[in-house]
């Protein structure tokens, strides 16, 4: 069997969040420079100088990764690998699955592209995404 090699990297720390505004305007405080996206009112991107650092509500998070939402909610996070394409979503989900990891959502399309979600071996959920508006270099890196 053939494997298709990724580019090791991480593109996006996505930090679930009580409070979106809240979080945002701590951040913003210690003088972090938000990133303006077509989906600032949902969420808010971060350039950390080469990963992406995303705040998103701690409850919308965890139903994107198909994670059960916990009583009380820890605040949850997600490790985000973006790709070019579709395909190479539905292909890296395919091979994570193959290398014993479970898939927690599978790919669908949402707002924002088309992103679907597995654990690793030891339940860390990762973000397989592909997302139109993002910029991303030869890579893999996000392009603010």
């Amino acid at each position: 069997m053939s494997t298709q090699q990724f580019h090791q990297h991480i593109t996006c720390i996505s930090i679930g969040v009580a409070d979106l505004a809240r979080s945002r305007e701590f951040f913003h405080t210690l003088g972090w420079k938000e990133q303006d996206t077509p989906h600032a009112d949902a969420i808010a991107f971060f350039n950390m100088g080469g990963i992406t650092m995303a705040l998103y509500p701690a409850p919308l998070l965890l139903e994107d990764a198909g994670i059960p939402l916990a009583k009380p909610a820890a605040g949850g996070i997600t490790i985000s690998h973006n790709v070019h394409s579709e395909k190479e979503v539905d292909d890296l989900l395919r091979l994570a699955e193959q290398a014993g990891g479970r898939i927690l959502s599978p790919a669908v399309q949402k707002p924002w592209g088309y992103t679907g979600y597995f654990a690793d071996i030891d339940g860390t959920p990762w973000e397989v995404a592909f997302v139109p508006s993002l910029q991303l270099s030869e890579s893999g890196q996000i392009q603010w």
